[in-house]
């Protein structure tokens, strides 16, 4: 048995004593590459060391092997597998390796005195009978998972222990360290929400776009342009459109989704290991359970899910000989938009939508990405470390002009100028430049043609239109300057007897 690391040590004492004290349903918080597996090992060899028999069940039936070999290498022999026509099939074994689809269809439950969820964040409904089986009542049931924090998990589980958290171990070594760039910011306003995270059909569409995928081969090709590199995309169309756009560009690119056979499979790891392919292009199956040397990682599915993310970036960080760090191109903003793998971290189970231990959980302050390389920063941080930029103190928005005050007419409800007119305001390059940033951000906001804010930019300096190059500019939120123009000009059209609406006020 491979000797456990200290913080293994300490979980595996945790456990114990939990179960001791009367607790039956528990889940183990381990993050991705922490050795989750080999506690599991432990734990069964305890088993057997008492003459009891155990359970192991995983979400999917190509982990069943995989488990079994792990199991192997740990020198527990006396395995059995709940799977049609396995030919290690074996009841009277002590420790059984079950997938819960076979457990499902047969409704049969094989006689142990701990049963062991694998990535109990995937709970079936055949996961929730089992543990409500009256005969089951105290037989301790251990979910292990990277991401336990699935809705309504602490409904079926009373504990969770934490083993340990992805920033503790990479400040051990024992997960690399990794770089995030942020390659793309595809527009999602457009894309619903289903179940909590984007709608699959439409997010395609979204990611297909041509200048998106054209941009994934050569970020890559910038950024890497080296073997050993997983694509996780939205569905099979994305996923086949890239392996056919890298291998158009000469990168050898493999593909993989639910419905490759674990021959496939294993001929694939085998040639990603080898460098025969250079990328796997993947549909969801590389996320659990998987446990290749990944040193670069592209994100071109994005997701609203901590978990799913959380999941896909944990392929990247396990360590190996000759890897400074992991490489992650995030074609998504989804690491904008959760923060660092690093800074998600939960402490309580989930009882579900009105969970009040959930409501005052802090975000994690956002990364930002450099202006000049694209790599995200962490907030706070001023100099780009990759590239030296240094970021500059926000601008403020607010123009100041000279002037002077003039009284306010209460009862008209408008200024009440002097006679003489102030001499006209000029403006500078920048401010002409803020001012149509600001038209942008207010028409995007309000879903108006693009032309919109150019005839707005026009109409306010005397027929003089924008300049292209601000095109490239970041749209702004309307400051009080730009918004009363937007409403005098709202005002006038009203009054104008153009408008088709236009209605004459009576005498």
């Amino acid at each position: 048995m491979q000797e456990l690391r200290p913080y293994q040590e300490e979980a595996l004492q945790a456990l114990r004593e939990t179960v001791g004290q009367g607790v039956r349903r528990l889940v183990v918080q381990a993050p991705t590459g922490s050795g989750k597996t080999l506690l599991a090992a432990t734990v069964v060899q305890a088993c057997l060391a008492k003459r009891n028999r155990a359970v192991f069940c995983v979400p999917a039936i190509q982990l069943v092997d995989q488990t079994v070999e792990m199991f192997y290498a740990q020198g527990i022999r006396g395995i059995g597998v709940i799977q049609a026509n396995h030919v290690m099939t074996d009841w009277s074994q002590p420790v059984q390796v079950a997938s819960i689809q076979t457990i499902r269809s047969r409704r049969v439950y094989p006689d142990a005195k701990v049963v062991i969820i694998d990535e109990v964040h995937q709970l079936h409904k055949a996961h929730v009978k089992w543990l409500h089986h009256p005969d089951w009542e105290n037989v301790p049931f251990i979910g292990l998972s990277a991401t336990p924090w699935t809705t309504g998990l602490g409904r079926y589980f009373d504990s969770l222990l934490v083993m340990s958290t992805t920033a503790d171990l990479i400040e051990q070594g024992y997960l690399s360290k990794f770089k995030v760039f942020a390659s793309d910011h595809p527009d999602l306003s457009h894309v619903k929400t289903v179940a909590g995270d984007y709608h699959e059909g439409q997010l395609s569409r979204v990611m297909q776009q041509s200048p998106l995928v054209a941009n994934v081969v050569e970020t890559w090709r910038s950024k890497w342009n080296k073997d050993k590199t997983f694509l996780f995309a939205v569905d099979c169309a994305h996923a086949q459109m890239l392996q056919a756009r890298f291998r158009d560009a000469g990168i050898s690119c493999g593909y993989q989704d639910a419905n490759t056979s674990l021959a496939d499979r294993a001929a694939l790891k085998r040639a990603f290991h080898n460098g025969e392919v250079r990328i796997i292009s993947n549909v969801g199956t590389l996320t659990v359970g998987v446990d290749y040397d990944v040193r670069c990682l592209i994100l071109a599915r994005p997701t609203k899910s901590e978990m799913l993310y959380v999941q896909i970036i944990g392929r990247a960080l396990r360590t190996a000989e000759g890897k400074d760090h992991a490489l992650i191109l995030d074609h998504t903003d989804t690491t904008s938009r959760l923060g660092f793998v690093t800074d998600i971290h939960h402490e309580h189970l989930s009882q579900g939508k009105l969970d009040s231990t959930q409501k005052h959980v802090p975000r994690p302050v956002l990364p930002k990405p450099c202006p000049k390389c694209t790599a995200l920063m962490p907030a706070g941080v001023k100099v780009c470390p990759e590239c030296g930029f240094e970021r500059k103190a926000p601008e403020s928005k607010i123009i100041e002009r000279e002037g002077r005050l003039v009284e306010w007419d209460y009862q008209f409800r408008k200024p009440k100028y002097p006679k003489a007119i102030d001499e006209p305001i000029i403006y500078t390059y920048e401010e002409k430049a803020r001012f149509y940033a600001q038209l942008r951000g207010y028409g995007i906001a309000r879903n108006f043609k693009p032309g919109w804010a150019k005839l707005k930019y026009r109409e306010k300096f005397n027929g003089v239109w924008p300049e292209w190059a601000w095109e490239r500019h970041h749209p702004l939120p309307p400051g009080p300057e730009v918004m009363m123009f937007i409403k005098s000009r709202f005002i006038a059209w009203a009054n104008d007897p153009r408008n088709p609406n236009y209605r004459p006020r009576s005498a």
